[in-house]
């Protein structure tokens, strides 16, 4: 189990200040006459600790409070320009930053959590004793920002009022990740006090980019200290290692679920969005993916968008599961981003209106940004994330330098968006009757299938296979991804596993509002398939109708073929959804491609598993269960059919 607030809390210990007082004394000395004067209007002593203690660690020469005002936007943009961590570029609102050409995504090698003497963590991340991470934060955080001005937000992960949001601290020293964080989060200056008073507790987070040098990315660390939801970042600049409002405080969510919910609250890597099915409804769809997989065109594709990354889940008092988006701003992946696949996106991207915030990206001679998979004429020449770029350009390796980086991004407000739902910023939550699984899977799973059952929807999350992205520095080759969540789970997979099986099972949920748990996979090639080509089994757009689908079957409008794996579509009702939904025809041949299982390769794929979760320690029986059952399953069809079974095949 995880025990709150042992050992030694790091920022307090460096900082040295324990009184209220002078915690106080210190802001007086340290801030103006307007700064101090905001700071007086938060009362929460643990709140005013924290920040002392911080700046006291720190030092930086000036501290901005920043109270969510149009104009303290503004001086937080202006700053960014004036650092140089962003430029303007010729469309209104839009700006470029470029991080470090070695830190284009999660420092995973250099990311910890802080254990105390005995705390298990999760055996898929690393960890560091208190006493190490103390002696380093130290040696590395010190009088960091001198020189520099501290930025201080207040804010929530959440709507203000939702029972599973969660009030947070950003302390940065970088006024592009305070810009990142006005676009992705909800300030609440005004009403920080009552949200930390209501819920009981807070995150904060401690930032600094240092110098900024490449010579001092092998001193960035990412720490997260789960007994007092504090993390300290240092020495580097990618969004997803120095803005710890998003994963490293979803960390601390998903502790707060495991080990404090009851069974009765979750925190996923999941997109929210609304489905519009016959006669008007809106049926709501949480889905998991790693990130690079889909989740944002996914939640693009719903006609009702809440968010494309996080999700906060619980069971309301009628026995309905409800979620909220922690997030209000969309930190998107852009490579494959057009016209085609996603238009509302595209529409902000390409047209004034809207601020974005543009990382890693190409631009070109007249300041336009370009990424790979635009659908667009590329530029010939323009600075993109490693420097200089020319059409034809090599590595040191020969490879080709791409326009941009696969992990390149687009930061932006999704209430900009054409089919944003103003349900995003309501604290009671969307009705959730749908929970996807996904991951990039080439070869294996069909396009969508279904759990027989909650605990079966569970195993298809628990077991997500993924070939590796860009969102991760290092990462190669295909991985297990269990419910693309887990460089985000602290604790002991089994902990968590035991949780889900217990949230999606609870008698609390009402029956007419018992969800379906379901698999999609967008990734099958037409080479794996018995074709010659690597191309993609159908087209980004047909994502519609295996959501369509979805919809219909959550409302018991469809029927299935059952399976070993769970129930696939009957040909008949994608053929309609396909010419209802995108225009399209679908021919029968492709169905079969599609939906026929390649015994083997599944068969594998829960050898691979079991294989895996038997090395983890107490691990809930009912997952091992579930995969015998479909294994057997799989084996009994082969004997039957051969190693390739047709839909039509089964369910006799």
């Amino acid at each position: 189990m995880l025990e709150r607030e042992k050992g030694t809390d790091i920022v307090i210990e460096i900082g040295g200040i324990t009184i209220y007082a002078a915690a106080m004394q210190l802001l007086e000395n340290k801030l103006d006459k307007e700064n101090f004067s905001r700071i007086q209007k938060i009362t929460s002593p643990e709140v005013i600790l924290k920040i002392a203690n911080a700046i006291a660690m720190c030092q930086p020469d000036t501290v901005f409070i920043n109270t969510g005002s149009e104009a303290d936007k503004q001086y937080i943009r202006d700053l960014a320009l004036k650092n140089r961590e962003e430029e303007k570029l010729p469309m209104q609102g839009h700006t470029i930053h470029y991080d470090l050409k070695d830190e284009q995504g999660r420092i995973i090698d250099r990311t910890f959590y802080i254990a105390n003497e005995g705390e298990t963590v999760s055996s898929l991340a690393n960890k560091m004793l208190r006493a190490d991470a103390l002696a380093d934060i130290r040696g590395k955080m010190t009088g960091i920002m001198r020189g520099k001005t501290m930025v201080v937000g207040c804010y929530m992960r959440g709507p203000v009022g939702a029972p599973v949001s969660n009030p947070a601290l950003e302390i940065t020293s970088s006024a592009y990740v305070s810009h990142s964080a006005e676009i992705l989060y909800r300030n609440a200056y005004s009403n920080f006090d009552a949200e930390v008073k209501r819920l009981g507790h807070f995150f904060t987070n401690i930032h600094s980019e240092g110098l900024n040098r490449p010579e001092d990315l092998p001193n960035a660390r990412v720490f997260m200290d789960r007994s007092f939801r504090t993390t300290y970042s240092m020495y580097c600049t990618y969004a997803g290692n120095t803005l710890l409002l998003k994963k490293g405080n979803h960390r601390f969510a998903v502790d707060k679920a495991v080990y404090e919910g009851k069974a009765n609250e979750l925190a996923e890597h999941m997109f929210i969005t609304g489905i519009e099915g016959p006669g008007g409804r809106i049926t709501w769809v949480t889905g998991a993916a790693p990130s690079g997989c889909g989740k944002t065109t996914t939640a693009m594709a719903g006609d009702h968008f809440v968010g494309d990354d996080l999700a906060q889940l619980w069971i309301d008092e009628q026995g309905i599961i409800r979620s909220v988006n922690p997030e209000c701003g969309i930190f998107g992946i852009v490579q494959d981003v057009n016209w085609e696949g996603d238009p509302h996106l595209m529409t902000l991207l390409r047209k004034p209106g809207t601020e974005v915030i543009w990382s890693n990206v190409l631009i070109d001679e007249n300041g336009i940004p370009h990424w790979t998979g635009n659908g667009e004429e590329p530029p010939l020449k323009g600075k993109n994330f490693q420097g200089k770029w020319e059409k034809g350009m090599t590595d040191k390796n020969g490879k080709p330098v791409p326009i941009s980086h696969p992990n390149a991004r687009c930061t932006l407000a999704s209430k900009a968006l054409a089919n944003y739902s103003d349900r995003a910023e309501d604290p009671k939550g969307v009705e959730t009757r749908i929970i996807t699984y996904s991951g990039r899977d080439s070869d294996t799973m069909p396009p969508v299938w279904v759990g027989k059952t909650s605990d079966h929807g569970v195993v298809i999350g628990a077991c997500i296979v993924s070939a590796a992205t860009a969102t991760e520095v290092g990462a190669k080759g295909v991985k297990r991804a269990p419910w693309a969540n887990a460089p985000f789970i602290p604790g002991a997979l089994g902990d968590y596993m035991d949780v889900q099986f217990k949230f999606f099972a609870s008698k609390k949920i009402a029956q007419a509002y018992q969800p379906i748990l379901c698999g999609l996979n967008y990734f099958l090639t037409d080479e794996a398939r018995g074709g010659t080509s690597k191309k993609l089994l159908g087209e980004k757009r047909d994502v519609k109708v295996w959501l369509a689908w979805l919809e219909r079957r959550a409302n018991k409008e469809v029927d299935a073929i059952e399976t070993p794996i769970g129930y696939i579509p009957k040909y008949e009702d994608l053929k309609n959804l396909f010419k209802i939904i995108i225009s399209k025809e679908y021919p029968k041949g492709l169905y079969e491609k599609q939906f026929s299982l390649y015994t083997d390769n599944i068969i594998a794929r829960i050898d691979l598993q079991k294989a895996a979760y038997g090395k983890e320690p107490n691990l809930p029986a009912r997952l091992f269960e579930i995969l015998d059952e479909q294994r057997a399953g799989l084996t009994a069809l082969k004997e039957k059919y051969g190693p390739i079974v047709k839909p039509g095949e089964m369910g006799k």
